[in-house]
């Protein structure tokens, strides 16, 4: 869908000595004691690492990690990543006190070639965020070329993500942001038929614009999670205490009438999992979708939903995935997530999953290494999904 400039074209045999700035996305979960809890976003920048460094490059990486509010908090420190990082590279990574200015300034000066240094948290300043020219131009005078491998902040428009770019001739896209690119892009091009979507999660909010895009393309659209229960109740049945967005009901009518013109099969719950409180629960049932008993609330898709759910992915040539059936996190809520994660698993068609949450359900459920793209991007996969133009991105495209 994009022809992105690549690590070729920075010109790999003569990056000896240049530093290469490498905007990659380490925003990682950190404990009380400042540990890196989740190694998955370091790991997944390990192979464009790797290849800079050994062409010679001093690299020089940024990252975003929490959300500060432009000035420095201890707690999002991203000096555990170095730690972390180094750990993975199996040699020491550098650590800068700051991501501009003197401490940034003299550990890139020292920074030998092959040899790796992570600048402190970018948005401790607030022209990250705003894309302040000054902060930028800062950011520029560190580097002699540029790299984004960080797909999960390409759709904010962001000083290390546009700003540096358009100040720096030799640019390109890292090996990650080049999978995520055509991983999903494979799903917006010709895709192979059937074309089946499942979407979950607790809300339809942040799913619109990608599902008004993907509609037309479908063959099949699966729903579950919270998000079914708006659905559900959109055709007029009572929920009781389930989550439900009111003001979203006459929208769930309008896919389901779009679905039905365009001749998309919709697969929603026939029977639910409830109970009357999450956090203790007292009872748990599986009923009818449309038979919600009073006060009960619904938290995973039944077992028939399950069947019938696994069975339309069996058939399915594409298959995107966004978004937990259920309480996953809340054993034995999770079941419908597992089976469905299996399900997707053995499915002989090539497969999408997008979202943390989403993420973290298909490795809950041992699978996340059969799946054909697992998207790092979250909100930057939807907004790719939905067809809209990611900054980070179209910075990186290649021009006539």
């Amino acid at each position: 869908m994009t022809d992105l400039l690549t690590l070729a074209d920075l010109g790999l045999d003569q990056l000896a000595g240049q530093r290469v700035f490498v905007r990659v996305d380490f925003n990682v979960p950190l404990s009380a004691a400042g540990e890196v809890l989740d190694a998955t976003r370091l790991e997944e920048s390990l192979p464009t690492l790797r290849e800079l460094a050994a062409a010679g490059g001093r690299l020089v990486l940024a990252s975003h990690c929490g959300r500060p509010k432009g000035a420095p908090e201890p707690r999002y420190s991203l000096r555990p990543a170095a730690l972390a990082l180094a750990r993975l590279l199996g040699e020491e990574v550098g650590f800068a006190a700051d991501c501009v200015g003197e401490p940034a300034v003299t550990a890139v000066a020292a920074l030998a070639p092959g040899r790796v240094l992570l600048l402190e948290n970018l948005r401790f300043h607030a022209g990250e965020t705003a894309n302040d020219p000054a902060f930028a131009a800062q950011l520029a005078a560190l580097a002699d070329a540029y790299v984004d491998d960080a797909f999960g902040s390409a759709h904010r428009a962001h000083a290390s993500v546009v700003g540096i770019a358009e100040r720096l001739p030799r640019k390109a896209a890292g090996r990650l942001m080049e999978r995520e690119v055509a991983g999903l892009g494979r799903l917006l091009g010709e895709p192979e038929r059937p074309f089946a979507a499942l979407l979950g999660g607790a809300k339809i909010e942040g799913k619109i614009d990608t599902l008004a895009n993907l509609l037309p393309r479908l063959d099949l659209l699966l729903v579950g999670g919270g998000m079914a229960n708006t659905f559900l109740a959109a055709q007029g049945h009572d929920l009781a205490a389930s989550l439900v967005e009111p003001d979203r009901l006459q929208l769930a009518r309008e896919i389901l009438a779009r679905a039905r013109a365009g001749g998309v099969a919709v697969e929603l719950p026939v029977d639910l999992v409830v109970t009357d409180d999450l956090a203790a629960p007292g009872r748990i049932e599986t009923v009818p979708a449309e038979r919600v008993p009073p006060a009960m609330k619904a938290v995973d898709i039944g077992p028939e939903s399950r069947r019938r759910f696994a069975a339309a992915i069996a058939g399915a040539r594409t298959l995107f995935w966004n978004g937990p059936l259920g309480v996953f996190e809340r054993p034995p809520f999770d079941a419908g997530t597992r089976e469905v994660a299996q399900a997707l698993a053995a499915c002989r068609g090539f497969s999408v999953i997008g979202g943390g949450e989403t993420v973290a359900a298909a490795r809950q459920a041992g699978v996340l290494d059969r799946i054909g793209h697992v998207s790092t991007g979250g909100g930057a996969s939807l907004e790719f999904l939905a067809g809209k133009e990611l900054p980070g991105v179209a910075v990186l495209e290649r021009r006539p």
